[in-house]
């Protein structure tokens, strides 16, 4: 895994009217500050990339549809210095992922309908702390 990003199973409670699905807690290892909660919808097919925060630590969990997440470490001294990483998730693989800042990241819509992205920083969005590549650019060795 690059450094700095985890995966951590999230629960699911099922009851005969639907369910519930957790998130994020202030009790959490991975939990920091808070900053805002937002959502993000990708259609089937479509891709978002590529991104990378200055500053903000993001927390993902998508609760609806599935998404393929690539995430790309150009960190200069960090352990995990050129890796990619895939992740596939989504409601049947329901996890929350922590992306730290300076990692590169992207994600599809890999399911059938659109999905829906939860995202809990630790700081509110600003585009001053944003860079934005092409998702054909190939300054990250992964192709769409």
């Amino acid at each position: 895994m690059i450094e700095g990003v985890f995966i951590q199973e999230l629960k699911q409670i099922p009851d005969g009217k639907g369910k519930v699905m957790h998130m994020m807690r202030r009790d959490s290892p991975l939990f920091t500050a808070f900053g805002e909660v937002y959502f993000s919808v990708v259609n089937p097919g479509a891709v978002k990339a590529w991104k990378k925060h200055l500053r903000m630590t993001q927390h993902f969990a998508v609760p609806q549809g599935k998404i393929r997440l690539v995430v790309f470490d150009d960190r200069q001294g960090s352990s995990t210095l050129g890796k990619v990483e895939v992740i596939e998730t989504g409601e049947d693989a329901y996890s929350l992922i922590k992306i730290p800042p300076l990692v590169w990241y992207g994600f599809k819509g890999i399911s059938e309908t659109p999905a829906l992205i939860a995202n809990c920083t630790d700081i509110p969005h600003s585009a001053e702390e944003i860079e934005r590549m092409s998702p054909s650019d190939k300054v990250i060795p992964y192709s769409w």
